[in-house]
């Protein structure tokens, strides 16, 4: 009997053939795991990144996901995206922190109607009048902004009522430290847009606008002072030799005062006004020549008020940017941050400055200078970055990689000195560092260039 062997050989092939599929699924899977191993753990430090309630938890969470391996345009894509957002309860809120000096804040959210957290939202800090008659931190009526809502668009963000009282005044470093950390607080809760939150008051929260806009101007878009004075700052009870009225300059204003207010009438507020207009800061001025200390033109003024807002979201990274400062409290606009005060070799001998004011009866500075200041005017164009400096020893550019072209060499200038030429590495570290402390979706940075003028 011939026996034939290719038929018998079939079933050994057939598992041998099996085997060999087996075995190559098996060591796919092999080589797969260590991806799927280093995703899950590039997820996982993200979600502690995103659950983080503080920049200082953030900070600490972030360190996690530079370790994790994460490639630069991954982490970049992923804090573009931003966290994922839950419902939320629809209505008034009460909330309270502590600021970084371990003052109390209450303050109270009022959360739109039919509150959508895959939107993004606009976002109104109302700052009260009547400090120097409230003796603690206290809440006041029922949190609601009555009738100084906008119209349709009312409904479409948040009001923020905070608490300023005698002690704790708007125009205090610890309100200016407040009114940032509510930001920071509100974006991890909730779903804000980021470029259009903005600080309005009444009579001392008029003047509180005021005052925030020389102090910390990188999270808010535009300020709406109304029945305020910028002059009240000056008073030397209030006056700490850090008010920099060129700081306004960053950005948009929307102003009202009224004739005949008993405290602030358009005969005395008008003439510093006009100043500010005149050397730079954008004014969108409405008197109100019948106007008394009150809001009773706000039926007439509440649309045009709510286009401003609308019509002038914040630029996150501003071309022009200029900013003044005497120490490290409020030392950073944006992408500047000057690190050291000092007289520069080169240095510009005069900047226009709007702290000298001239009318009739001469020529004086609107508020004190004990200490001498320093300040960095900043234009962009391109890569290209030219800085007029005055008592600024050294300075951080934060480079944004949506306005650099970081595949080519970045220039930067110093009073007509070339004191920077290179190209710039994008970094997991300096992205991570600045998202922890920014929580800004829009507002993300590559790089850091450190300029020391000598």
């Amino acid at each position: 009997m011939v026996t034939d062997h290719r038929q018998c050989d079939w079933p050994q092939r057939a598992e041998s053939g099996s085997f060999v599929v087996r075995r190559t699924a098996f060591l796919a899977a092999l080589l797969v795991l260590p991806v799927v191993y280093a995703q899950n753990r590039i997820d996982s430090a993200f979600q502690k990144f995103w659950a983080a309630d503080s920049p200082a938890a953030a900070g600490r969470a972030a360190e996690d996901v530079v370790k994790s391996g994460v490639t630069f345009d991954d982490a970049l894509r992923r804090l573009k995206q931003g966290k994922t957002y839950a419902a939320q309860k629809e209505g008034v809120v009460q909330l309270s922190n502590h600021t970084p000096d371990g003052v109390e804040h209450n303050y109270a959210v009022t959360v739109p109607r039919g509150y959508d957290p895959s939107k993004r939202y606009q976002v109104r800090f109302q700052l009260h009048g009547g400090v120097g008659g409230r003796t603690d931190n206290k809440p006041r009526g029922n949190g609601q902004i009555g009738t100084l809502s906008g119209e349709s668009a009312g409904a479409e963000q948040f009001y923020v009522i905070p608490y300023a009282w005698n002690e704790e005044p708007w125009w205090s470093d610890d309100q200016v430290m407040n009114l940032h950390a509510i930001v920071d607080d509100m974006k991890r809760r909730y779903n804000i847009d980021e470029n259009r939150v903005v600080v309005a008051g009444v009579s001392d929260g008029g003047t509180g606008a005021y005052f925030v806009a020389m102090r910390d101007t990188t999270p808010y878009a535009s300020f709406l002072p109304l029945n305020g004075y910028i002059m009240v700052l000056a008073n030397g009870e209030i006056d700490d030799g850090h008010n920099f009225p060129n700081n306004i300059r960053n950005k948009p204003l929307f102003v009202v005062n009224g004739g005949k207010d008993r405290l602030y009438p358009i005969s005395i507020v008008e003439p510093y006004t006009r100043h500010l207009m005149r050397n730079g800061v954008q004014i969108d001025y409405h008197p109100q020549p019948d106007g008394e200390h009150n809001t009773n033109w706000w039926p007439e003024i509440k649309t045009p008020f709510e286009k401003f807002v609308a019509d002038h979201p914040r630029d996150p990274h501003p071309d022009n940017l200029t900013w003044e400062a005497v120490d490290m409290a409020n030392n950073r606009a944006h992408w500047l941050v000057i690190d050291a005060y000092g007289a520069a070799t080169g240095e510009a001998k005069e900047l226009p400055d709007i702290n000298v004011f001239t009318d009739s009866l001469g020529t004086d500075p609107l508020f004190g200078r004990p200490k001498v200041p320093g300040r960095v005017d900043l234009a962009k164009s391109g890569n290209a970055v030219r800085a007029t400096t005055k008592g600024v020893t050294a300075f951080t550019l934060l480079l944004s990689p949506d306005k650099f072209d970081l595949s080519q060499p970045v220039i930067v200038t110093a009073n007509g000195r070339e004191v920077f030429h290179a190209r710039v590495q994008p970094s997991v570290d300096t992205l991570l560092k600045w998202a922890a402390r920014d929580n800004d979706r829009t507002m993300l940075y590559a790089a850091e260039v450190k300029i020391k003028l000598k």
